[in-house]
């Protein structure tokens, strides 16, 4: 492993770094820092869980402390929890030397972010949407000499659905500028040999053929549909000490799965889009510090949020891509820890399954269970079960 200092980052960073524990840098950082701050535009593909955000955080930082008057940097990424652990990380990096941040995203007050933009942010971390917001009024970006422009989680802003948004900011943003982007998988997008809004870019791939972090355990549990809340209870039963994620599809079952893991006695929260903001990072923070042990979640968490005592990502719903499968385990198994994935296959996931195994090359292995105990919580779940949806229907607000 390489030193940062041996990249060319200066002493004040890699002091800071030392200090916050990230000692040695990473292989996707050690190839594209040297890169970033001689001012090339990078493509960069890692793992998750790899270290991206240190990649492009450490050469945007060391360029504001050199040229503090005139360089300005924007980050855009998919999702409003990812806003604000970037803006964490920024500041834990920049925050001494009195660099300002602004984060914008939906779920807080549009008039106190104009009044942080109107301090002049050297570093801006924001979602599509509200950035195209402040483009409507009265922001625009500064005339700077220098200009960073970064995606993250590059891959899913570049779908379609950002399309009209990535647009218009694109067409705002200085011509003079150097761009980075991140992703752990590849798109038709990212893949082509020239996007004419890049200036020459150098392409360094860490996660060729989407393969996972050999750290990354990876079962499965086969059974009937009907079943599948027994089969989660019984794994979360058996994994009882450890901090558990479990991704679903729909916002409704993330809710009816955590109240059914309330009412039998489990520290269990869900965590999707119909949540307001500000629960939605207290939920996570309670999550984070441990208070709760169990997190049911959308794939609104499955990109890019950092919680590094993940144990165990269950898959309750099988997902139809390979690529979200990989962004949902990659919240275990990170910076180097060992994780384990287990996914729930009912009948009717099979091809799907099969498909998403043949694509990142691994074929997972059965979970072995205790049929007994298995048999005791299927009596159990099936007779709390109904009841907790019945009062989960009549009451909008029980989770709350």
């Amino acid at each position: 492993m390489i030193k940062f200092r041996n990249l060319g980052v200066c002493s004040q960073l890699c002091k800071i770094c030392d200090t916050i524990g990230f000692k040695k840098a990473t292989r996707i950082q050690a190839l594209t820092i040297p890169y970033a701050l001689k001012g090339y535009d990078i493509i960069g593909y890692a793992q998750t869980g790899s270290g991206k955000t240190l990649a492009f955080l450490i050469p945007i930082i060391q360029n504001i402390l050199i040229n503090k008057q005139i360089f300005s940097a924007l980050i855009i990424l998919p999702s409003r929890e990812l806003a604000f652990q970037i803006a964490a990380q920024g500041e834990l990096l920049g925050g001494l030397f009195g660099i300002k941040f602004a984060i914008l995203t939906g779920g807080i007050d549009y008039s106190i972010q104009a009044t942080i933009l109107k301090g002049k942010p050297n570093l801006i971390v924001s979602t599509p949407g509200r950035l195209v917001e402040h483009l409507g009024s009265s922001f625009c970006f500064p005339l700077v000499n220098q200009f960073c422009f970064v995606i993250d989680e590059a891959d899913k802003i570049l779908q379609i659905d950002f399309d009209k948004e990535f647009n218009l900011i694109l067409s705002k943003l200085p011509k003079n500028r150097k761009t980075f982007l991140y992703s752990a998988t590849k798109t038709i997008k990212l893949s082509q040999p020239k996007i004419i809004w890049l200036k020459n870019p150098i392409r360094i791939t860490v996660n060729p053929n989407c393969k996972l972090v050999k750290n990354l355990s990876q079962n499965y549990c086969f059974m009937p549909h009907i079943y599948k809340e027994a089969y989660l209870v019984y794994l979360c039963n058996e994994f009882y000490e450890n901090s558990i994620i479990t991704f679903v599809e729909t916002q409704r079952c993330a809710e009816k799965l955590a109240l059914l893991l309330k009412f039998l006695g489990f520290k269990a929260s869900c965590i999707h889009g119909g949540i307001s903001q500000l629960r939605r990072l207290k939920i996570l923070e309670t999550f984070k510090n441990e208070k709760n042990r169990i997190l049911i979640a959308t794939d609104l968490a499955s990109r890019g949020i950092d919680i590094p005592n993940t144990d165990l990502v269950v898959n309750f719903d099988i997902p139809l891509y390979a690529k979200v499968y990989i962004h949902r385990v990659g919240r275990t198994a990170r910076a180097g820890r060992s994780g384990r994935t287990i996914s729930l296959v009912t009948q009717y996931d099979i091809r799907s399954f099969q498909k998403i195994e043949k694509i990142i090359g691994y074929i997972s292995k059965s979970y072995s269970y205790n049929f007994g105990s298995l048999l005791n919580i299927q009596k159990i779940v099936t007779r709390e079960k109904e009841k907790c949806f019945r009062i989960l229907k009549n009451s909008k607000n029980i989770l709350k």
